[in-house]
Order: C-alpha cells, then sequence, then structure tokens
C-alpha cells in the first residue's frame, strides 16, 4: 500500500501519521518534545530533541505499518515557535523560543509606544505581542556571536532543512504570515518589517505555496532518501484545510495546549476587536485568508487544576466538573497573560467570588468551563467582524473528544459544533495537500467529500446571561494592574 507520510509537530509531542490514497489513517506514532521554563514567562524547546521526537514519531508509526511505502512526506507544525542555525554547519544556535513565550513582552511595548503597531496590524494582520516572532528573531540574534553565518525560521523551516540535510531553507505562506514580517496583501517578506523589527529578512526562508515541491529526504531513518516533501503548513491552518472548511464562514477551534479559533474568510479583511487575520493556505500562488483568534492556555490548565485537587488524571477532572451546575466560581487562565481577542500581558491566573460553600466540583468546573468562556469571545469578536454567518464549526485536538466540554462550549455560543472522531485533523490536512501535489485528489472538492466520522452536538439552552456575567467579572479582576511601589 502508497501512503503519504505526515507530520505533526506540536508543542508537546510529535506526531506522525500514514495516510491512504483514500484517506485513511493507517499507522500512527508519537514522542514527548519537552519544554523547560528557563524564567517566569519564558518558555523555550530544544530544537535537536525537536527534530529527534520527530524521527522517534516516525520510527514508530512506520512500525506500526511496515507494509506501507511512503510515497510523500507532508508537515504541520506548530507554528509562531521561532529558532536560529548556522546555514554552513546547521548547528543549532539558539534555543526554540515558544510561542507561549512573553520574554520579548518589553521590546512589543516599546516598539507600541513608538508608534508601529497599526502599521505592523495594517501589513501582518497581528498585533504587537511577544506570542509572535519578529521580535522573538530579534532576541535571537542579539545572543549569536558575530561572524556566524545565520538562517531564522520557525519550525517548519527547521525541520525542512534538518529532514533535507540542510539542502532546503524554505517555508509555506501560512507560516510566513504568522511571523510578523510577512506582507499579507504582497505575498511576500517586508522590507519595513525587517526595519521596524530590526530583522534583516535575508535570514529568512523562501516562501513556498502550502502544496508545493520542499525539497526531498535526507538521511531519515526508515524512508529511502529522495523521498519528496510535497506540504508544508501551520498546525491550526492544517486542521481547517483536513476539516473541508472551504466555504468562508465554516471554521474550526483546535483544542490542545492553548486553543486557535479559525473561521475562513472571502477575501482579506483587516483586523480589528482583537482577533487576527491570516493566510489559511495558498495553493497556485493564490491565498485564502481567514479570521483567527489565539488562546493562550487552554486544555493546559485541566493536568495543573488535577494536581491541586489531588485527582488522578484530567478525566477524573472532567468527571468531577460535569457534577456540578454551572453557575459557580470564575476562573480565568491567564498564566501568561492573555491571547484574543483580549491581548494582555499583564493578566495573571486567578479564581474569583470563592467563598466557605465552594466545592471541589465547582473549583473543577469553573476551569473546565473557561475553555468554552475564552472561545466564546473569539467568535463573539469574528462575528462581529465578519458580518456573516458562522458556518459549520469543528473541533479537534484531544480536549474535543470529551462530549462533556464540547457541550459547554456549544451552549455558550449558541451554535452546533461538529465532534471529529480521528484526532489528527492538522497531519490529515497536511496530508491532503500533498496528495493535492501528487495529484491523488483533483480538487478541494474531492477532499471535502473524504469520509469522515463525526458526530454533531447541538446547544442546549443556559442562563448565558449570569454565566458570562460571572466570566467577565473573573476577566476584569485578572486584567486589573495593580499600582505598586516601583510604578509611582
Amino acid at each position: 500500500m502508497r501512503a503519504i507520510l505526515a507530520i505533526d509537530q506540536g508543542t508537546t509531542n510529535s506526531k506522525a501519521v500514514l495516510v491512504s490514497e483514500k484517506g485513511e489513517i493507517v499507522g500512527r506514532g508519537s514522542a514527548p518534545v519537552g519544554i523547560t521554563y528557563p524564567k517566569p514567562g519564558w518558555v523555550e524547546q530544544d530544537p535537536r530533541r525537536l527534530y529527534a521526537s520527530v524521527c522517534e514519531a516516525i520510527d514508530a508509526c512506520l512500525n506500526a505499518a511496515p507494509d506501507v511505502a511512503v510515497e510523500a512526506v507532508a508537515i504541520s507544525n506548530q507554528r509562531e515557535s521561532v529558532t536560529a542555525w548556522d546555514a554552513e554547519t546547521g548547528e543549532a544556535l539558539g534555543p526554540v523560543v515558544s510561542w507561549q513565550c512573553r520574554r520579548t513582552a518589553q521590546d512589543c511595548e516599546r516598539l507600541t509606544v513608538e508608534g508601529h503597531l497599526h502599521r505592523v496590524q495594517a501589513l501582518t494582520g497581528l498585533p504587537l505581542d511577544p506570542m509572535f516572532p519578529g521580535s522573538k528573531f530579534r532576541w535571537l540574534l542579539d545572543r549569536i556571536p558575530a561572524g556566524r553565518s545565520v538562517r531564522l525560521g520557525t519550525v517548519d523551516s527547521w525541520l525542512v532543512h534538518c529532514l533535507t540535510g540542510g539542502r532546503r531553507h524554505v517555508c509555506d505562506a501560512s507560516n510566513a504570515a504568522r511571523s510578523q514580517l510577512f506582507d499579507l496583501r504582497e505575498q511576500r517578506w517586508s522590507e519595513e518589517l525587517g526595519e521596524i523589527f530590526d530583522v534583516d529578512i535575508a535570514l529568512l526562508p523562501e516562501v513556498l505555496d502550502s502544496s508545493a515541491d520542499f525539497g526531498r529526504t535526507q538521511g531519515l531513518p526508515g524512508v529511502p532518501d529522495g523521498t519528496p516533501i510535497m506540504a508544508v503548513i501551520g498546525d491550526s491552518h492544517a486542521a481547517l484545510f483536513g476539516h473541508g472548511a472551504f466555504k468562508p464562514g465554516d471554521g474550526k477551534v483546535t483544542l490542545g495546549t492553548g486553543s486557535s479559533v479559525m473561521t475562513t474568510l472571502p477575501r482579506f479583511i483587516p483586523p480589528r476587536n482583537g482577533v487576527t487575520t491570516t493566510v489559511a493556505w495558498r495553493l497556485h500562488g493564490k491565498a485564502t485568508f481567514a479570521f483567527e483568534g489565539n488562546i493562550l492556555v487552554c486544555a493546559a490548565s485541566l493536568p495543573w487544576m488535577a494536581g491541586i485537587l489531588g485527582l488522578s488524571d484530567v478525566a477524573a477532572l472532567v468527571e468531577l466538573a460535569a457534577s456540578a451546575e454551572p453557575g459557580g466560581p470564575g476562573f480565568v487562565p491567564a498564566f501568561v497573560g492573555l491571547g484574543a481577542p483580549y491581548w494582555n500581558s499583564d493578566a495573571r491566573a486567578l479564581f474569583s467570588q470563592i467563598n466557605f460553600n465552594t466545592t471541589r466540583a465547582q473549583m473543577a468546573r469553573s476551569v473546565t468551563d473557561s475553555i468554552a468562556f475564552q472561545v466564546h469571545d473569539v467568535i463573539a469578536a469574528m462575528r462581529a467582524q465578519s458580518g456573516g454567518e458562522l458556518g459549520a464549526l469543528y473541533v479537534d485536538g484531544g480536549p474535543s473528544q470529551n462530549r462533556f466540554l464540547m457541550q459547554c462550549v456549544s451552549n455558550l455560543i449558541e451554535h452546533p459544533v461538529i465532534q471529529c472522531e480521528a484526532p489528527e485533523a492538522s497531519a490529515l490536512g497536511a496530508a491532503y495537500l500533498a496528495g493535492l501535489s501528487l495529484g491523488l485528489w483533483r480538487d478541494l472538492q474531492v477532499i471535502a467529500e473524504l469520509p469522515r466520522s463525526s458526530h454533531i452536538i447541538d446547544p442546549e439552552p443556559v442562563d448565558r446571561a449570569v454565566l458570562l456575567n460571572t466570566w467577565n467579572d473573573a476577566l476584569a479582576r485578572s486584567t486589573a494592574r495593580e499600582t505598586t511601589a516601583n510604578d509611582e
């Protein structure tokens, strides 16, 4: 059997799946990446370990399906995480600075004070926030010894570098669109943005379509040298593509460490209301745009709370939460600030409205409900800006498999959500794009008609006003910055 080997390189795990010509997954493998927190608000990974985890996931996947011949490789990847390496030796010259990392918050504040915010948003569709790579690239460059031949890139370009034995320095348009150095309308690296962030754009990779020839494998264990890499795309974009969300208004919520809410647009629409505009994917030189809201902490709060309550695992936490009625205390998971639609780096995690009658189940429920509240706020911002109807809304990622959690999301946004049984939406999207390159699937219509196993969760009536009042009160407390002696 022939299949596409799709790599899904995520924040906590690297996954690999084999996707057949029928669009079915015939093999799986995964491996942990590892993540460190060297200072408060700092989040980073080892680029060498990141690539090693990819190789381990591929090895496990191929061992699970030994009779499958790999036709091509496809990549989906965690976005906005960046690194640097030596162009001649391939040596890593710094850590992978994670999308979650807030180390450049002061740099972003300075650029805002200098008056660059509106211009950066107009060109890139992104706010001046340390989540995005512009300021992080500068941070890396400031720590590289003089005289090194430097390459800068997002995780996709680092993976392609490793997979091709250093022969290619490329990325795709979806990842470039999240870099803060890419002009969305012109679809190219911007000299002006390079000057704003003090980054030489000559160090950045060549930007290709999401479905294109990214090079040939070299030295990848278990995969013949010369196997083509035929697709690269950011993981959230890949999930949107994997669901077949091709009509304007269609969207998806990817739930993981953080969360990405994305809806397809009919054209480029400048961002406002705290959401971003991005390239969903680019085919044949033409970009499809999307709104996106990035939630910094989503499921990452669940194991934390399970530990606080002395529960065995996340499943036990969700079971406890489901036993409580909605409307208890509020909880804001602002462990690293807040992303969309608030974009507040100073926000702090907290519980609110706790009293002597508050139970363990209510505390658990406030944490699980924070997922739905954040999704609600992003969807509300998108609806307010687009003026169009919300179409089919898919949910994917680990927490999406839990009916209780997804029922809470559907209730709050007052819209059905489509729960997909296959959790590998990002890997499937990357594989579908590679299949387009190979001619396995003729066009988007054929991909949209591929069989998918899913379940529709319709909203149930809840007292949204009361629930949102509690949430908004907690938000207000989380984002209220106290005056200290140092501020006076």
